[in-house]
C-alpha cells in the first residue's frame, strides 16, 4: 500500500551519499537530485544513507539538509530523512505543546494508527530526546481534564495483540457494554478501556456488530448522545477512525489542510510523510472517493515549488 517507487537497481549507499554531497556543494543546492534520492528510497535505505553520510562526511545528512534548504520543502524532506520514531517522538512533542484539538489528533495517530511495536520505539526515542516521558508530558499538559488525559494516557502506554483471532462471545458483551455507556450518557470509562486494550481485530469485529445489532455505528451513536463533554467525544471519534480505518481519517486529514484561505502546510506533510510507506495507495482511493478530486490534484493546487515535487514524488506520482 506504499506509493513509494524506488529504481530497479538501487546504487550502492556511498553513490547516493555522493550525488548527494554534490548537491550541496558549489553555487546553490540541486534540490531535485535531493528529491530523487531520497524521495525514492524506503526507510531502511534512508538511514543506511544517513550512516554511510556520516562515516564519509563526518557530518550530519539531517544538519546538512537543514542548512541547504528552507521553508516548507525543508521541514518535509526533513521529516522524511529522519528516522520514524525520532520524527514521530518529535511530532508528539510539539503537539503537546500547542494542545488545540488537531495537535491533539497526532498523539491519535501515533497511538492508534501505528504498530505497538513502533508505538514503544517512539515513546523510548521520547524519553532519550526530551529527558522525560511522553505520558509525563501528557499527564502534565492535561492535568485539568481528567477523562481526556486518562484517555490519552491509555492509548499511549497500550500493546496491542495484532493478530487476527477475536472472541465472538466478547465481542457481543462489549459491542452491548459500550452501547449502555453511549446512550445513558456516562462517563466514558468503558469506552476509554475497550479502544484502550483491544487488538484492531478486536475492535473492527465490536464496531461491526455495533452497527448490525444496534443499526447506527458506534461514531455516529456517540455523535447523538455526547453529552456536555463535546471535545472528549469528538476525540473519542477520532481515535475510532484511526483504529478502525485510517484511510478514511488522514484523507480528512490532507482535505482540511487544503481547504478554505491558505493551506496548512504541516498537516498536509505529515500526513503525506508518515503514511507514504504505509496505507497510501488506499488514502488516495479513499479521497477521490470521498472528495470526488484526486489527492494529486489538490497538491499540484495547493503547493508549489520543489515542496510540491516532493510531496508528489511520495504520493508515486512523479
Amino acid at each position: 500500500m506504499s506509493t513509494i517507487t524506488t529504481p530497479d537497481i538501487i546504487p550502492s549507499l556511498k553513490e547516493d551519499c555522493q550525488r548527494l554531497r554534490k548537491a550541496f556543494q558549489g553555487l546553490g543546492t540541486d534540490e531535485k537530485a535531493i528529491i530523487e534520492v531520497l524521495g525514492h528510497r524506503e526507510a531502511r535505505n534512508r538511514a543506511e544513507i544517513s550512516r554511510c553520510y556520516y562515516m564519509l562526511y563526518n557530518e550530519s545528512l539531517i544538519y546538512r539538509l537543514k542548512s541547504e534548504l528552507s521553508g516548507d520543502f525543508q521541514r518535509a524532506v526533513i521529516l522524511w530523512t529522519e528516522d520514524p520514531s525520532k520524527r514521530d517522538a518529535e511530532l508528539a512533542h510539539k503537539a503537546l505543546k500547542q494542545k488545540k484539538d488537531q495537535d491533539i489528533w497526532v498523539i491519535l495517530e501515533i497511538a492508534c494508527s501505528s504498530s505497538s511495536d513502533h508505538l514503544i520505539e517512539v515513546r523510548q526515542t521520547y524519553c532519550l530526546l526530551f529527558h522525560t516521558s511522553l505520558e509525563e508530558d501528557i499527564e502534565s499538559q492535561f492535568a485539568q481534564q481528567g477523562q481526556l488525559k486518562e484517555f490519552l494516557l491509555r492509548l499511549v502506554s497500550s500493546y496491542r495483540y495484532e493478530g487476527e483471532d477475536v472472541d465472538e462471545q466478547l465481542v457481543k458483551s462489549e459491542a452491548n457494554s459500550l452501547f449502555c455507556a453511549i446512550r445513558e450518557q456516562r462517563p466514558y470509562h468503558e469506552v476509554i478501556r475497550v479502544l484502550s486494550t483491544r487488538s484492531k481485530a478486536h475492535l473492527n469485529a465490536i464496531f461491526q456488530h455495533y452497527k448490525q445489532e444496534y443499526g447506527i455505528s458506534i461514531i455516529e451513536d456517540i455523535e447523538c448522545n455526547s453529552g456536555d463533554d463535546k471535545k472528549l467525544s469528538s476525540i473519542i471519534k477520532v481515535a475510532i477512525c484511526c483504529l478502525q480505518s485510517p484511510e478514511k481519517h488522514f484523507a480528512q486529514v490532507v482535505n482540511t489542510s487544503i481547504i478554505g484561505l491558505g493551506t496548512d502546510e504541516d498537516s498536509l506533510t505529515r500526513a503525506i510523510v508518515t503514511r507514504a510507506e504505509i496505507d497510501m495507495k488506499l488514502i488516495k482511493e479513499e479521497y477521490k472517493d470521498r472528495y470526488n478530486r484526486t489527492l494529486h490534484d489538490d497538491v499540484v493546487g495547493d503547493t508549489s515549488g520543489y515542496y510540491r515535487d516532493f510531496l508528489l514524488t511520495l504520493l508515486g506520482d512523479k
